[in-house]
């Protein structure tokens, strides 16, 4: 059965664009429907796919700048409707290593968004082609 997946995507250097076009690739051979949204929009965004939010982690442990104005619309939400996976890109020398990543699972679950799986944080030092890493995950947590 075909489902819809919306990869929101906060990205800073490419990196994550990488990994959602990885992952995209993946789920279309699978036969799904998916749209990525690298400026993401709360309201253009259907809640009924499911959402893979794949963020890196900027500057002491910030949100790309791309992805702040939607995790600023997320607060104060009722995203009960919501089913969402989460995949933090990240630099473990680093002591805010995946808070991007982070700050994304405190608001969705504040939103009473359901968190699929438990999210996945990628060590870029250790993988550096994420997006291999990415769909791994993919393939062995998604089960479409």
């Amino acid at each position: 059965m075909s489902q819809h997946f919306t990869i929101l995507v906060g990205s800073v250097l490419g990196a994550a664009e990488y990994v959602a076009d990885a992952l995209s690739d993946t789920l279309k051979a699978k036969q799904h429907e998916v749209s990525i949204q690298l400026d993401p929009d709360l309201e253009a965004i259907d809640q009924d796919s499911t959402w893979i939010i794949c963020t890196s982690t900027h500057g002491a442990g910030d949100l790309p700048d791309n992805i702040q104005p939607f995790a600023a619309q997320l607060e104060g939400q009722d995203l009960s409707a919501v089913n969402a996976y989460i995949i933090g890109l990240g630099d473990s020398s680093y002591d805010t290593f995946c808070h991007g990543a982070m700050t994304m699972e405190k608001l969705l679950t504040a939103a009473n968004a359901t968190i699929l799986a438990e999210p996945f944080h990628i060590d870029v030092l250790n993988h550096p082609i994420p997006e291999d890493e990415a769909v791994a995950w993919l393939d062995r947590t998604v089960t479409v």
